[in-house]
């Protein structure tokens, strides 16, 4: 029978036959040759079409590419930008910062110094590259896929020359295809020396400097070509950044630039370590900022235009033709010019030659009035300075900030702090002690006292309880981003960092805005020539920095004239004709006055000092930034409807001790009324409180004192490190140790019927007392007796829970009895415990009248109050002590079981202070 096909393959199984494979016949073969083939050629028309489409893409976007000569013509064109205010008026014209004399450098009048820097900072493989860096275009790309958006360019010198003079600025993958082959082409058809000439004449440097003739000659007042190496390496460190590195406005930090461009030069070859030390450490030689006096609000315009270059870049600012709608108020401008330079006429005899002001909508963050100095052109005070954007000192501009962190720690505006000069530790220095600016000190004051009246002690208190990260911490959620050193102190409270009145003016408007924070606003909306928008009009961007609740306790407190009375007196600068908070500064040795206040609608920030940091003659904030922040915000605000500060829902009222500002009780001399955050009212009064004091040592009483020998008494008690402050101001302290005297347990107690025939009485009780000499019994007529009668004769055993005497009533007559038993202690002190009885009718006659005593020993203690009832209580048994009970000696009166009243018989009279005989 003939085997079936697959019989034909050996089987591995079988007589052991290795596992052998067929080669491939000829048919397999050729279908695997022609499959190789059809890849072969599909890959090789996939590459062809691949590269035609990128040639022409390439083509088509080298084909735009000028001529030499059309390139330099485009260098040179420009549409110049208009700034406006609010209302439309406008402020300024960019015109051509060269006025259409631009003259192109060429790169053989370059130094060295200016192209090795150039190179070194902008592009080090410039002399390599084929127009593009693949290195840097991956290492953008990794770094822009991780962010989701591109944030990194990689952008080559010739990238960039190709992004400025023919791409949009958009930040697209498109657009960066683009910029690479138009790069491509630009390194193909122009040499290494052409672009980098395009790249400087084309460089915007800040300063309406555009190219690097015009900056050499704005900053240096030379040619190009004469520039040396530190001002080289200044000139190449503006391009990256000329608002934020502009030597006029923030030299320290143009000087910081300056430095990286000499490292990077350092990095590649191009200078020694000796030659960038000493190009580091030269002096900042610029000449004085140019006076342009064709325009508004110089400050103003150019704050705007360093906020256009740094959104949009310098190239679309002065090539775009836009229409920059500012938010400004032209008007209140004038207001702010017109008032700041009225009053400092008048503080110049005071060595003040400078002021500045910033005002602002609270609700959207829009700047109204900015003034940067009161003479712009003037170099004397260095007017070109916009101080409001400059670091100075706030005084205690910035108290309100700590008391805000301290609202958030369960404080609030009657919360008690203490202006009592103190020593605070300051790690290894030695310690900080603050005085307040008059030299006083008020004692227990409210918050809204210590802040209104600017009180230092209590402000470095509240922040020492605080803590420096919660003050940091609500300064930086205000917008406040310059307290960024490690080493503050306790000072800080007191102003010892440094602020700007923009970002200040800011943080106060969260307070006007209900705990609500809005970013300073410049820029309303942008169109271009056509009117077409080309920004939007944005809504402002609310940020909840405070609770709504301690926004309003912050307006409350400074806007309490009657608060601030004690400190500025009545009828100040500081008050309006309509509801506003405010609050001064002063730094030390009046190097700085300032006011910032605010209604609802507005918030203004003044500073008056000197640019050059010298002194005012003794010129605080209220005498010097108040009056022009007065005059501003009356005149501003006069014309409309001034609405008070509304409080806030989640708020309630409470009676509180004006001392404590914790709720009222009894003992408190007065009440006043205070809000209180509703889920947090107070506790009652701790300063005005009773405490129950052994009469006889003075201390706090114990179980084992006299319950006759002890008082509830009133105190004010501030804490045991203020009882020697309060002490030496006649205050009465409750005392802070129990009683010393009564160490042991005291059991004195006198039991007896309350009534019984004239015959034999049993007493019972108790005389055992710490130091026990003796004790006796006697008995007087009435409830109150003038003379006694000895019971007993002194007794030396103590006696606990047993019988104290036996009394023979039987020549008693009827009628009301006291029973007095005296407990005497070996120092001279003597106890007494009383009880009633009445002593019925009876047959015996009296035969004998006991011979009557008198105490004659003066009182211990004080004289017991005489009662005409005594208490009815069943005797308690007295609470023993740790302390151990003195050696008992053995009784002697005899201790035999008498029949025990019922408890509504027995009388129990509490021990009290009396005389011993």
């Amino acid at each position: 029978m003939p085997r079936k096909r697959n019989d034909d393959i050996p089987s591995p199984w079988e007589d052991d036959q290795p596992l052998q494979l067929q080669a491939p016949t000829a048919d397999t073969s050729e279908i695997i040759r022609r499959g190789i083939a059809l890849g072969l050629v599909g890959t090789l028309v996939l590459v062809v079409l691949f590269a035609s489409a990128c040639l022409g893409v390439y083509a088509y976007y080298a084909r735009s590419l000028p001529s030499p000569q059309e390139l330099y013509e485009r260098t040179a064109t420009f549409r110049s930008t208009r700034i406006y205010d609010r209302h439309g008026g406008l402020l300024y014209e960019i015109l051509d910062p060269l006025g259409g004399r631009r003259v192109v450098v060429s790169y053989d009048r370059m130094p060295a110094v200016l192209i090795n820097a150039t190179v070194a900072t902008e592009d080090e493989t410039f002399f390599r590259n084929p127009g593009v860096n693949p290195l840097s275009i991956a290492r953008a790309f990794v770094e822009n896929f991780r962010a989701g958006e591109i944030v990194q360019g990689g952008s080559t010198i010739t990238q960039q020359v190709a992004k400025r003079l023919f791409l949009s600025t958009e930040q697209t993958y498109s657009r960066k295809i683009k910029e690479a082959i138009l790069a491509t082409e630009l390194a193909r058809r122009f040499s290494k020396e052409e672009i980098l000439e395009v790249y400087l004449n084309d460089s915007y440097f800040g300063n309406l400097a555009y190219g690097i003739g015009a900056a050499s000659e704005t900053y240096f007042g030379k040619e190009v070509e004469d520039l040396d190496l530190p001002e080289a390496a200044l000139l190449v460190g503006l391009l990256q950044g000329p608002a934020v590195y502009d030597p006029y406005l923030y030299p320290e930090s143009a000087i910081q630039r300056r430095e990286i461009v000499l490292r990077l030069m350092l990095a590649e070859g191009y200078v020694s370590r000796e030659q960038m030390r000493e190009a580091s450490t030269a002096p900042l030689a610029v000449l004085p900022k140019p006076v342009d006096n064709d325009r508004e609000a110089p400050h103003w315009v150019d704050y705007v235009r360093a906020e256009l270059e740094t959104q949009y870049g310098a190239e679309a600012l002065y090539r775009g033709g836009f229409n920059v709608y500012t938010t400004l108020d032209l008007d209140l401008q004038h207001l702010a010019e017109n008032v700041a330079r009225e009053h400092l006429e008048e503080l110049r005899e005071r060595n003040a030659s400078n002021a500045a002001l910033v005002a602002m909508d609270p609700t959207t963050g829009d700047i109204l009035a900015m003034l940067g100095s009161v003479d712009f052109d003037s170099q004397e005070i260095d007017g070109q300075v916009n101080v409001s954007i400059q670091q100075r000192q706030p005084g205690s501009a910035i108290k309100p900030l700590t008391y805000l962190a301290a609202f958030e720690m369960g404080w609030t505006p009657s919360t008690m702090v203490m202006d009592v000069s103190r020593q605070f530790p300051d790690g290894s220095n030695p310690p900080y002690v603050p005085v307040n600016f008059d030299g006083e000190e008020y004692g227990p004051i409210s918050v809204r006292t210590a802040l209104a009246c600017s009180r230092n002690i209590p402000a470095v208190g509240t922040l020492q309880q605080v803590g420096l990260p919660a003050l940091l911490e609500m300064a930086q959620r205000l917008g406040i981003s310059t307290l960024m050193r490690q080493d503050y102190g306790l000072s800080l409270t007191l102003g010892g960092g440094e602020v700007t009145l923009l970002e200040m003016t800011a943080a106060y408007a969260a307070f006007a805005n209900q705990g609500y924070r809005v970013q300073p606003r410049s820029i309303l909306y942008i169109t271009d020539q056509e009117g077409e928008i080309l920004v939007p009009p944005a809504e402002p961007a609310l940020t909840r920095a405070i609770d709504p609740r301690h926004a309003y306790w912050m307006s409350d407190i400074l806007s309490d004239n009657a608060a601030r009375v004690p400190a500025f007196g009545a009828g100040s600068a500081l008050e309006l004709s309509f509801p506003a908070a405010v609050k001064t500064g002063t730094t030390n040795d009046y190097r700085d006055g300032w006011t910032i206040g605010y209604a609802p609608d507005m918030v203004a920030g003044v500073w008056v000092g000197n640019n050059d940091n010298t002194e005012m003659d003794r010129l605080t904030g209220s005498r010097a930034a108040a009056p022009i922040w007065h005059d501003f915000m009356q005149r501003a605000l006069e014309n409309s409807q001034r609405p008070a500060f509304s409080r806030p829902l989640g708020l309630v009222e409470v009676a509180v001790c004006p001392v404590s500002g914790q709720a009222h009780s009894e003992h408190c001399p007065e009440s006043v009324l205070a809000t209180f955050l509703e889920e947090a009212t107070p506790d009652l009064c701790p300063v005005h409180r009773t405490a129950v004091i052994c009469l006889e040592s003075g201390q706090l009483a114990t179980d084992n004192c006299p319950r006759d020998g002890v008082a509830v008494r009133v105190f004010e008690d501030y804490g045991v490190e203020w009882d020697a402050w309060a002490q030496a101001r006649g205050i009465t302290t409750p005392p802070r140790e129990s009683c010393s005297l009564h160490t042991q347990p005291m059991r004195i107690a006198l039991q007896a019927p309350p009534q019984s025939e004239p015959t034999v009485i049993t007493l019972t009780g108790d005389a055992e007392i710490s130091g026990f000499s003796h004790y006796y019994v006697e008995y007087g007529p009435g409830s109150d007796p003038l003379e006694w009668w000895r019971i007993t004769d002194d007794v030396y055993s103590p006696v606990r829970s047993g019988v104290i005497a036996r009394w023979d009533a039987s020549l008693t007559l009827e009628g009301d009895y006291t029973l007095r038993l005296v407990v005497a202690t070996a120092e001279g002190r003597a106890y007494e415990s009383r009880v009633q009885i009445h002593i019925l009718p009876g047959a015996p006659t009296r035969t004998a009248t006991p011979t009557a005593t008198s105490t004659a020993t003066a009182t211990v203690t004080t004289t017991p109050t005489s009662t005409s009832t005594p208490t009815m209580t069943p005797t308690p048994e007295p609470t023993e002590t740790p302390t151990a009970s003195p050696t008992e000696t053995p009784e002697t009166t005899e201790a035999a079981p008498t029949s025990t009243p019922s408890p509504s018989a027995t009388v129990e009279v509490e021990p009290s202070p009396t005389d011993e005989p």
